[in-house]
């Protein structure tokens, strides 16, 4: 009997967990991240930070896939931040992060779609960041991450007490240097251009629509969810007994 109930709770938690509309959410946001990275980064050399511009590094130098690079970096990524992140962010982030190999290796399958935006480096860059941040955005509304980016940033903000921002950042700079072994220090700049572009959209629509509090550095989307999940939970629950009890309750009258 116990087994029964513990195999039906695990199937209503996957059930609240994947919904229709997550998964949809993720599955678009994962097809537009792979189209743009694939039909303009890689086309036009314009690279970005984090897991994503280390993605492009080592197919450029390698040759390595980024259907093959990007499940083996996010893994090493998620396990040096595990101990920081909730599993349900985790379990979400797993069906994300395979989603986008997936898409990008139906991507490769074909031709570029798009017209070679090279002699125009600023609409590629102005481009890719549109692709790069809506395909992000989409995915972490849904708390939940492509990449290990998230994770990695995350993990260096507890470790070294630095804001949120600046971890990101200093992931993206390394990169982003170590890009000027195969990008020339113009193509950076644009670089630069699609990392901004590409984190002012994630902001903007991971808040859309939202009013949610500011974070504190090294507080994880699915944390707050489950704090907010658990306090809707409560006030639920304890007005439910308040109306339960409520005629219970009352003092008798004299008369």
């Amino acid at each position: 009997m116990s087994l029964k109930k513990q195999n039906f709770n695990l199937e209503e938690q996957r059930q609240t967990l994947f919904t229709p509309g997550r998964t949809a959410a993720i599955l678009a946001g994962a097809a537009i991240l792979s189209f743009g990275i694939h039909n303009i980064h890689q086309q036009t050399n314009i690279t970005e930070g984090g897991v994503l511009g280390m993605i492009l590094l080592l197919n450029h130098w390698f040759g390595l896939s980024p259907a093959v690079i990007t499940p083996v970096l996010d893994i090493l990524c998620y396990a040096f931040a595990l101990q920081y992140l909730g599993k349900n962010f985790l379990k979400v982030s797993l069906v994300s992060t395979l989603s986008f190999a997936g898409f990008f290796r139906l991507w490769e399958q074909f031709p570029p779609l798009l017209p070679d935006l090279s002699p125009y480096p600023l609409a590629a860059a102005l481009l890719g960041g549109v692709f790069v941040g809506t395909g992000v955005g989409l995915v972490v509304r849904q708390k939940a991450s492509c990449g290990g980016d998230d994770a990695l940033a995350l993990a260096v903000a507890k470790l070294t007490g630095c804001r949120i921002f600046r971890a990101y950042l200093a992931t993206d700079v390394i990169v982003l240097l170590l890009s000027l072994t195969y990008i020339p220090l113009r193509h950076i700049a644009f670089s630069l251009v699609t990392v901004t572009v590409s984190s002012l959209l994630v902001d903007f629509i991971q808040d859309f629509g939202c009013r949610n509090q500011p974070a504190e550095a090294g507080e994880t989307l699915p944390d707050r969810a489950a704090a907010a999940g658990g306090t809707a939970g409560k006030l639920q629950q304890h007005a439910g007994k308040d109306r339960a009890n409520g005629p219970q309750r009352r003092l008798p009258t004299k008369l």
